[in-house]
């Protein structure tokens, strides 16, 4: 995989449910006409605008931890990673059906483990998603030697985490290594001593978006 583009400005997740949402607004268009299709063509326009993946700077700060994901920052807090069990900077973006959902890393480094934790499906919004949803772990470890957890959370609607590295990855910053199909959240857990750049409620966007620094 690359960060670089050219680059499927439409996610290739996203292709069989395109085509499917074309092909019944064509149909039912020709067979009834625009007034009954209409409805169709608006589902047909929304999955386009939900697996679209578009290209973003990406910033090169050696200590900028990058925000994985498109959405709202929900939660700046410190907290004890589950993965690696230690005190941790959480920082979770909370992405809606309206935000990009390809994920990507925010640091450069390896994968050093992945874990996967089936779960139940509430609102990712909520502070408990993080124990008690799906989702899918990623330890990445810096070219610093910093140990960052960066978590796909699936949501009330997400029914699909997809990841595409197993740990002995490398990832560079920006690096689309995933994607969460229709609503969910991602959680970084950064090691003590990073420094937040977001506050709650901002908005962030993949890779270009800068949400801490390393010690």
């Amino acid at each position: 995989m690359s960060n670089n583009y050219p680059h499927p400005l439409l996610a290739r997740e996203g292709w069989p449910f395109i085509a499917i949402a074309l092909a019944v607004a064509l149909v039912i268009n020709g067979a009834a006409g625009f007034g009954w299709a209409l409805p169709f063509w608006l589902l047909f326009i929304f999955v386009v605008q939900f697996f679209r993946d578009p290209p973003r700077p990406i910033p090169q700060g050696a200590k900028d931890v990058l925000s994985p994901a498109d959405g709202r920052i929900v939660a700046i807090e410190p907290v004890r990673d589950p993965y690696l069990d230690r005190d941790s900077l959480k920082i979770s973006v909370f992405m809606n059906v309206f935000n990009v959902h390809s994920n990507r890393s925010p640091v450069d480094g390896e994968v050093v483990a992945r874990w996967y934790n089936a779960g139940r499906f509430v609102n990712a919004a909520l502070d408990k998603a993080s124990v008690e949803n799906e989702r899918n772990a990623l330890h990445l470890r810096t070219t610093d030697g910093h140990d960052v957890t960066c978590v796909q959370v699936a949501g009330l609607i997400a029914r699909r985490i997809l990841c595409y590295v197993e740990a002995g990855a490398s990832l560079a910053r920006g690096q689309r290594y995933g994607f969460i199909r229709f609503g969910s959240r991602v959680d970084v857990y950064l090691p003590p001593g990073s420094r937040a750049r977001v506050t709650i409620g901002d908005k962030v966007s993949a890779s270009s978006t800068i949400l801490a620094e390393l010690p």
